[in-house]
């Protein structure tokens, strides 16, 4: 890989990783750039996932050092988390590299749609959470853990506004436990990859280590900031990512 190449993949995960730690949808810009400069797919995949492991490491780590996080709350989740994130990778070496790619456009297009109609993701329910919302929990939980452990493009996201909606939590409570499951998310996810050889290790560790800074600023500032303004943050991103992915859509009509 030509050193201007790499150069701009750490600026870009860097930059990424900074914001992905409020937001989530790293990979539903870092995935499809690495597609453009024609790294397999499944290699791209596997290798953003390996990456993705240091940049939760790196993003939990001030939540966890603040106590910000439930962990006998999030304890059932994590288990859901890790077995639907297992199945998630293992779809990855069963599918063609052009089936990869529709699943990151579609998932571009179902993230970017989520985001414009859930206007207000911290619209939370009571303290007092009701069974019927704790299942609801655990069943998108399993469901976006699979995603999740194919892709991950958005996972965060959606599972951010997930916990407000569903689960009784403030926005930063959300955005610190989305990013311990997504410790477990990632790393399950890259022990399946590590067994496929799908990881490009050189690449991996380079933007691993990108990624783990970028996230641990990005955390560090989030931790200070009240809800509201992690709220307008996550708002301007996904809308953002919503533009971005009608214009590559224009892209392909145009070409055709």
């Amino acid at each position: 890989m030509p050193i201007s190449t790499l150069i701009l993949l750490i600026i870009l995960f860097f930059l990424t990783s900074i914001i992905g730690v409020v937001t989530g949808s790293n990979s539903l810009i870092t995935v499809p750039v690495m597609f453009q400069f024609r790294i397999d797919e499944k290699v791209a995949v596997a290798t953003n996932m390996f990456g993705l492991t240091f940049m939760s490491i790196g993003g939990a780590i001030p939540f966890i050092r603040q106590d910000r996080i439930e962990y006998r709350k999030l304890s059932p989740l994590i288990v859901l988390t890790i077995i639907s994130s297992a199945l998630g990778a293992m779809l990855v070496g069963l599918i063609t590299n052009q089936s990869l790619k529709l699943i990151v456009s579609i998932a571009m297009i179902a993230v970017a749609a989520f985001t414009l109609v859930k206007r207000d993701p911290a619209a939370t329910i009571s303290k007092e959470m009701p069974r019927s919302a704790f299942v609801i929990t655990c069943i998108l939980t399993f469901l976006l853990g699979v995603y999740g452990g194919m892709y991950s493009g958005g996972y965060v996201t959606i599972l951010t506004a997930v916990y407000v909606a569903f689960f009784g939590m403030s926005f930063t409570e959300a955005v610190g436990s989305t990013k311990l499951i997504n410790v477990f998310s990632s790393l399950i996810a890259t022990i399946v990859f590590m067994y496929q050889r799908l990881i490009d290790y050189k690449l991996g560790i380079i933007l691993g280590a990108t990624m783990f800074i970028g996230a641990y600023v990005g955390a560090h500032y989030a931790t200070k900031m009240n809800d509201i303004w992690l709220k307008r943050i996550f708002l301007a991103t996904v809308f953002l990512l919503a533009i971005k992915t009608l214009y590559d859509l224009s892209g392909v009509f145009v070409l055709r």
